[in-house]
């Protein structure tokens, strides 16, 4: 109720959407479908879904080391190609999951960390990846060609 009314306030565009609820995004876009309201996945793993349903595009963890994958399925989306951005969405789902072994934002510095991308360190109080995961991590970072 909040967000359908704020969607009524010039300055305000949009909103960044990460509940993890499609069910939420869509009763979002439902809502402010009269208001011109941006929506934008804060959940990588559901924004094509919610792209599916009128969202504009995603503020995104693992465009940090595939952005041509997730730029991909993006614009795939927004023009109505959803046989690709499937596509892309699969062949991303296993590193999407992997880039939340843990809390954010300790998997993404590690991936790119291993990517050879500035990734400074974590702050306190999160620590390093853990060896199993970062193990994990890597292997889904050499399936896509990210390491070799």
């Amino acid at each position: 109720e909040v967000i359908t009314e704020l969607a009524k306030v010039e300055n305000i565009i949009g909103i960044k959407e990460a509940s993890g609820s499609l069910a939420k995004a869509s009763q979002i876009l439902e809502n402010t479908v009269d208001e011109d309201f941006i929506v934008l996945s804060g959940d990588d793993g559901l924004t094509l879904p919610i792209m599916a349903v009128g969202g504009s595009g995603v503020i995104s963890v693992a465009a940090n080391v595939v952005p041509d994958k997730m730029s991909g399925m993006v614009n795939a989306a927004l023009k109505g190609d959803y046989v690709t951005a499937r596509k892309f969405h699969y062949e991303m789902a296993p590193l999407i999951r992997a880039l939340f072994l843990e809390t954010n934002p300790i998997p993404v510095k590690k991936a790119a960390d291993l990517a050879g991308l500035a990734s400074g360190h974590v702050r306190l109080p999160l620590g390093p990846l853990a060896d199993a995961n970062t193990e994990k991590l890597a292997e889904e970072l050499r399936k896509l060609g990210v390491l070799k």
